[in-house]
């Protein structure tokens, strides 16, 4: 009974060991061949705090990433132009009408959104405060239109029609002297100032006219008379009156040799050769920006058909004695008088008379400018 026991504890112990044997090279197998880890596998510890892994290295720890730089704002959108440079059209001659209304453009409308019309944009919005890019958005355009009236179709079409005369043949009084002693300024009348509105007169109003493209009448209407206050100075006393104005003192420089005497005081330029006047013209100086230079000079060169590098105008008989300052004729000065001033130069309005002493003036000879 012994004997028999034995044998089957025997036989169970050996069916169990094979069984084990069997299902772990089964196991083995399957992981071999990349099979799944069986389900009864328990999972691997989770490492103990603090201690050393010699099979892997730490993981470093992430270094926060630079903060993204801030988007830059984006520029706000230009406004949207109601005109600008190279448009054409009805639109552009309103533009350029109302414009000239306060005084930021000329009369006569092109219809041509030109330089000159940028310009004149550019200063109406400078002069508000507004940005100044000579173009017209609607807020340009807004105030603009605030401080005009809408133009007729005259007026953007340059159809000029005489307005209501307020000075014509047979008036008389000190207002005709004004407008006289003013057309004499810029060389459009001749003779004495008498205070009449003469045949002598008409014909001086119809030449300006003429010469400024507005209609030609011989009267002196709203429009020729903004033209010619313009163009010239309020009129002393001695213009309207005819009284010569006495010559200031010779300066002590220009009594001996050959010498052009500028005398500031009375705006007069004097041709002297040993202490004789040869020769007399009315001058023209520099602005308050720009003055000509006072002082003891000398004729250093001369250029009869002169033309400024600088300011690319015309000096006719061109006689420099200070650098880029020189005695030349000025044909602004000839249509504007004094209304109106020089670089620095000394300009004179007689042609003939500035051709004629430009012939007589040598290099060397001596240029005294001064004050009386």
């Amino acid at each position: 009974m012994r004997a028999l026991r034995f044998i089957l504890m025997t036989l169970l112990v050996g069916s169990l060991l094979t069984a084990t044997a069997y299902g772990a090279g089964s196991a083995v197998r399957r992981l071999e061949a990349g099979g799944e880890r069986p389900s009864s596998a328990a999972p691997s510890p989770a490492p103990t705090p603090g201690a050393a892994d010699p099979s892997s290295r730490p993981t470093p720890t992430p270094e926060p990433s630079p903060e993204s730089p801030r988007e830059k704002p984006e520029k706000p959108a230009e406004p949207e132009p109601v005109l600008e440079p190279g448009d054409r059209g009805v639109q552009v001659r309103e533009l350029q009408h109302r414009l000239f209304q306060i005084a930021w453009f000329g009369e006569t409308t092109t219809g041509r959104y030109d330089p000159a019309t940028k310009d004149a944009v550019s200063g109406f919005q400078a002069k508000r405060g507004f940005r100044a890019t000579g173009v017209v958005d609607r807020r340009t355009w807004r105030r603009l239109a605030s401080m005009t009236r809408p133009p007729t179709r005259d007026e953007k079409f340059n159809v000029l029609r005489p307005g209501p005369a307020l000075f014509q043949r047979g008036a008389s009084g000190e207002g005709i002297r004004a407008v006289q002693a003013r057309l004499k300024q810029i060389a459009w009348y001749f003779g004495d100032v008498t205070g009449t509105y003469d045949a002598a007169t008409v014909e001086s109003v119809r030449g300006f006219q003429a010469k400024r493209r507005i209609p030609v009448t011989g009267d002196i209407d709203q429009r020729t008379m903004d033209r010619l206050l313009a163009m010239t100075s309020e009129p002393s006393r001695q213009e309207m009156y005819n009284v010569v104005p006495k010559p200031g003192a010779l300066d002590p420089r220009c009594a001996t040799g050959r010498a052009m005497c500028v005398d500031k005081s009375t705006n007069t330029l004097r041709w002297v050769v040993d202490g004789k006047v040869l020769s007399s013209f009315e001058v023209r100086f520099g602005s308050d920006e720009l003055p000509t230079r006072e002082g003891a000079f000398s004729v250093q060169r001369k250029s009869r058909d002169h033309v400024s590098s600088l300011y690319d105008t015309s000096m006719p008989f061109a006689m420099f004695f200070s650098g880029g300052q020189a005695v030349h004729y000025s044909p602004d000065f000839a249509a504007n008088g004094y209304n109106g001033a020089s670089h620095g130069c000394v300009n004179v309005r007689d042609y003939n008379g500035i051709a004629a002493l430009f012939d007589q003036v040598s290099l060397g000879d001596t240029v005294i400018v001064y004050r009386s």
